[in-house]
């Protein structure tokens, strides 16, 4: 009786191993799913291409399918496809006798626009990386705004990525429309999260305050300080 007992143990067992296996093996990655929507996979094309208005193309056809309800927040077939638009040029270059030929500022700024209306995580980590090692400022200014609308800032982790990048371009060359597009950031995540506690922040912020910036976007920065006071 108690080998007929543990025999059945041993079988619910395999049985249970076996299964929780082919779940894992039927997980599909995020490249199996772009594959599985003719759509995305059209889109792809289209972005892999050298010619930059086939990648505005691709960009247009995402807009498309955000605004339209097609892929839901976050959907990692999207973002594969967003991901390497926003680093055209950037960390995915191509190049014709050694020189640069895919360097479109304008895609990837349309880009993080697409990513920051997608939202998710992943897009989140994208923005980031596009603040560190984007060198343009309209790009720079359109992912750190895509970042306030999302809106994630567990352990401040954006506004302090934030501060860092607008304290970093103030020191080379300062740009209003990157530093205002910062201060709007800052202003949707304290609104979304109830505050924001980074003192890089609110150090950045009174840079730009003070800082050789048009009057407005000084203007702006003093209202945005005004209002983090509130959630103290």
């Amino acid at each position: 009786m108690r080998i007929k007992v543990f025999c059945i143990a041993i079988i619910t067992v395999l049985i249970f191993i076996s299964t929780s296996a082919f779940t894992q093996e039927e997980e599909p990655t995020v490249e199996e799913l772009y594959l599985q929507n003719a759509e995305i996979r059209l889109i792809r094309e289209q972005a892999i291409t050298v010619d930059r208005d086939m990648k505005l193309l691709a960009l247009s056809n995402i807009r498309s399918m955000i605004d339209s309800g097609k892929v839901s927040t976050g959907a990692p077939e999207a973002h594969y496809v967003l991901n390497y638009l926003a680093s055209e040029g950037i960390g995915n270059q191509i190049r014709e006798n050694r020189r640069l030929v895919n360097n479109f500022p304008m895609v990837r700024k349309e880009a993080c626009e697409l990513l920051g209306n997608l939202g998710g995580e992943n897009s989140k980590e994208t923005l980031l990386e596009v603040l560190v090692q984007d060198d343009e400022p309209m790009v720079k200014a359109e992912a750190a705004y895509a970042l306030g609308k999302i809106g994630y800032n567990e352990n401040d982790e954006v506004a302090r990525a934030l501060a860092f990048a607008v304290v970093d371009q103030d020191v080379v060359n300062p740009d209003s429309n990157f530093a205002f597009a910062v201060l709007l950031a800052f202003e949707k995540l304290a609104k979304a999260n109830d505050g924001i506690e980074s003192p890089e922040a609110f150090r950045a912020i009174i840079r730009i305050a003070q800082g050789n910036y048009v009057r407005d976007v000084k203007k702006k920065a003093v209202q945005v300080l005004d209002k983090l006071r509130e959630y103290q």
